[in-house]
């Protein structure tokens, strides 16, 4: 038996629920194996409210990492996420270039969910110029979208089209711009561009806090899918059933966070 191989290329949660944590558990439960370069590590302190402290790795560490993974095995497909300064970002692109990599999946991790703020102020603008064109999809939250297009806050759905039409000429083959709970919709909406015409993915939207990780999850399932041979459409119309059983079945991990729940579709929704 062959098995199709991901690399995720991006940092660690400690708390499990983000991160390459996620994109693990996500790869297994879609049936790929998983494969990591760390990029940075988060950890959150719990005397003071769960706030997020980055250590990003060195950039040496990460280069060998990802040589052993793409040069020394290879893969079907990949992801980004978090990637906390520029030259990490340019030490990404570097690795898709340089190898030929195919079904790339860009997801631009601005800040920790909680945090306000991009990581770094120049950060935006690398993910901009150096990656997104590199990406077979780039999947931005409402947030993202309104950095890496330059339009700002973004509440609808036209709005969501315009980031998206944007993003696709920075040179990406297809956009998501996820809605997910933020958006003020009934129902949880995500669109797609190709550079042709909008897909309306729309989900049922889940009233619950506990999304730690959602995006991550989201992405590393399109990633999976992606690797196992699915057209980019397929992979995300399946990933967006993934994803929305996960949030369904979401759970606390203390009074601060609650991840979404990797195994949902499995455990309790068939296919």
């Amino acid at each position: 038996m062959t098995m199709k191989k991901a690399l995720t290329f991006a940092g660690s949660d400690s708390s499990g629920g983000a991160g390459i944590q996620a994109d693990l558990k996500t790869f297994q439960e879609r049936g790929v194996y998983g494969m990591t370069a760390l990029t940075v590590v988060v950890a959150m302190d719990p005397n003071n409210e769960w706030h997020h402290q980055v250590f990003p790795v060195e950039l040496d560490t990460i280069k060998a990492q990802a040589a052993t993974i793409v040069e020394g095995i290879g893969v079907d497909a990949m992801k980004t996420g978090m990637l906390p300064t520029v030259d990490i970002i340019k030490l990404a692109a570097e690795t898709i270039k340089k190898n030929n990599l195919e079904n790339v999946v860009v997801d631009p991790v601005m800040v920790c969910k909680g945090a306000d703020e991009v990581l770094y102020p120049d950060l935006a603008d690398a993910l901009r110029e150096i990656l997104t064109p590199l990406a077979t999809v780039v999947t931005p939250n409402l947030f993202e979208a309104g950095q890496l297009s330059g339009i700002g806050t973004i509440t609808t759905v036209d709005q969501m089209k315009e980031a998206a039409v944007k993003i696709f000429d920075l040179g990406a083959k297809y956009v998501l711009v996820k809605g997910g709970g933020k958006l003020q919709h009934e129902k949880a909406v995500d669109v797609l561009y190709d550079g042709t015409e909008f897909q309306i993915l729309e989900g049922e939207r889940i009233d619950t806090s506990y999304t730690h990780g959602a995006g991550c999850t989201y992405s590393a399932a399109i990633t999976a899918e992606l690797a196992k041979g699915a057209s980019v459409k397929e992979a995300i119309y399946t990933a967006k059933q993934f994803i929305t059983a996960a949030i369904r079945y979401s759970f606390p991990l203390n009074e601060y966070v609650g991840p979404t729940n990797h195994a949902a579709l499995r455990l309790y929704e068939s296919e």
